[in-house]
């Protein structure tokens, strides 16, 4: 029945995006982002957490301390829960695309396989980069890298 809910939340947004199959998905949560890549027929392919829950609004997305995550396949509207979405390809202008039926054998070889977790250097943006273009990837991460350093600047 949840899922029925969502679908129909999420119903205008795929008519007015349009995803396509190896597209990033970016997730909007509370505070950053989750990013999946879109892999057809209304899935996702994306990291979550190891304990079982989906990565959701209402579960949270991977804490910043988890140190291992698993890649799943799953509804768009699911994962998205409550909260929207949007297509983001926009680093295709700095790396290559790789091609779709390399991204979508790739992106299903993954699910099910338990990986490193680091909101830093592996994270659901660097694992979907990787995904769509063979680079980690992460603008969030960039960002808290930047602010994590600001105190010592200020240190003499």
């Amino acid at each position: 029945m949840a899922q029925l809910f969502y679908d129909a939340i999420h119903w205008p947004t795929y008519v007015w995006q349009r995803p396509k199959p190896g597209d990033q998905i970016e997730i909007y949560r509370l505070g950053y982002q989750h990013w999946a890549i879109y892999v057809g027929d209304g899935y996702v392919v994306h990291l979550t957490s190891t304990d079982g829950s989906t990565g959701n609004f209402f579960s949270g997305s991977l804490p910043a301390d988890t140190t291992k995550a698993v890649v799943k396949k799953e509804k768009l509207s699911y994962v998205a829960g409550i909260t929207g979405w949007k297509v983001n390809n926009g680093k295709d202008r700095k790396y290559k695309v790789r091609p779709v039926s390399e991204i979508l054998s790739i992106a299903n070889q993954c699910v099910g396989m338990e990986i490193d977790y680091d909101v830093l250097k592996m994270n659901c943006e660097h694992f979907a980069a990787i995904l769509r273009y063979g680079q980690p990837d992460s603008e969030q991460a960039e960002v808290v890298s930047v602010l994590s350093r600001i105190p010592d600047m200020f240190r003499s």
